[in-house]
């Protein structure tokens, strides 16, 4: 589904990840931890085809990942309203089924009928014709992974979806994505700065750190051996009544700010 070979990202002379080698399978469900600037988000772009590597190779369904969008789901971090102040709900899932077109769109009973089905899927029916404005939070990420999914996506990429929720649509939004990915066989990248949420659920998991990086299952990665020689610094990976805590990840990193993307057209 996804083959990376060799990548590496920059800014200037700054390096957020190199040496990257990763194949996702069809299904898997692949979490993608680190510190504020470490650079996950630029994966997600990246994959998107909205970021050029620095170095190496990345394809998606074994092309170009621009070449692949259509069969990419992408649910984006939650972001101000300005643009969406009067859209409904099922204006938004509308988008995701043929927004990526030109022209007038065709008001079809298959689309209508599509939409409907929708928005019952995510269960986000009974809000269908409020404004997005005056959604909370989580009934906002139900309709955003109903957009992801309008066009039957094999490769869904959720970048930080559970920001600013409570645990209550933390669960939902984790189950509709899993849900997803069994029932359809659809790869999952999610990004994510809480791990409890989903820990189940993962099969692996790819840290990203300004260090480096590591890849593996949820026990092979997240130990305190692991990080530790990932930062070349004592840090402790403890876990009390089924949730996991890392303490002593130094503070330049855990703080470091997200790095400014850089304009528009200019590549790294």
């Amino acid at each position: 589904m996804i083959c990376i070979r060799g990548a590496a990202f920059s800014y200037g002379e700054r390096v957020l990840w190199q040496g990257l080698d990763l194949e996702v399978r069809p299904g898997e469900f692949l979490a993608v931890l680190g510190p504020n600037g470490s650079g996950k988000t630029t994966f997600v772009r990246a994959l998107l085809g909205r970021r050029q590597l620095s170095a190496g190779t990345l394809t998606v369904l074994g092309r170009p990942p621009r070449k692949a969008s259509r069969h990419v789901g992408y649910v984006p971090q939650q972001a101000t309203l300005s643009e969406q102040a009067m859209l409904r709900a099922r204006d938004l899932i509308r988008f995701g089924i043929d927004g990526h077109g030109f022209g007038p769109r065709l008001r079809t009973h298959a689309v209508r009928r599509r939409v409907d089905e929708i928005l019952e899927a995510v269960g986000a029916a009974e809000y269908a014709d409020v404004p997005v404005r005056l959604l909370s939070g989580g009934e906002r990420q139900r309709v955003r992974i109903g957009q992801a999914l309008a066009t039957d996506p094999r490769i869904l990429l959720c970048d930080e979806p559970l920001l600013s929720l409570d645990p209550h649509h933390q669960r939902a939004v984790t189950e509709l994505v899993d849900a997803r990915r069994r029932s359809h066989g659809t790869a999952v990248v999610f990004v994510t700065h809480e791990i409890n949420p989903v820990l189940g659920l993962v099969d692996r998991v790819l840290y990203l750190a300004r260090s480096g990086h590591r890849i593996g299952t949820p026990d092979e990665v997240l130990s305190s051996e692991a990080l530790s020689q990932l930062y070349g610094t004592q840090v402790d990976v403890l876990c009390v009544r089924g949730r996991i805590t890392v303490v002593g990840v130094p503070d330049e990193v855990a703080q470091q700010p997200h790095h400014p993307e850089p304009p528009h057209g200019v590549r790294p």
